[in-house]
């Protein structure tokens, strides 16, 4: 993963924020864990349904940030190459887009 046979080590469009989205990441692990600790102590129904929906939007808007730089980078790269490439990666990307918004 990371490098296609006979390449360099390929480079995603997400690569210039990489530190950011770990650190982001990192941020939502951490609402993850609150919710395990939020059920350990029996706290109220609603209050954690409160912090599960925080947590859903955390990664949601993360989620929409890849998708941006995949568009910006990967799709956009595509596009200038041209052939059949654009066109793949562009069904790639609804397809993705698609199951961002069954969840």
């Amino acid at each position: 993963m990371g490098q296609e046979p006979g390449t360099g080590p390929v480079v995603h469009g997400y690569h210039k924020q990489k530190d950011e989205h770990l650190k982001r990441l990192r941020r939502i692990e951490g609402q993850i864990r609150g919710l395990q600790r939020l059920v350990d102590e029996d706290v109220y129904c609603i209050d954690i349904l409160t912090q599960v929906s925080a947590s859903t939007k955390a990664l949601q808007s993360f989620a929409l940030q890849l998708l941006e730089e995949h568009l910006r980078h990967c799709v956009a790269d595509a596009a200038v190459r041209g052939g059949e490439e654009v066109d793949a990666k562009v069904e790639e990307a609804t397809k993705a887009i698609a199951r961002l918004l069954r969840t």
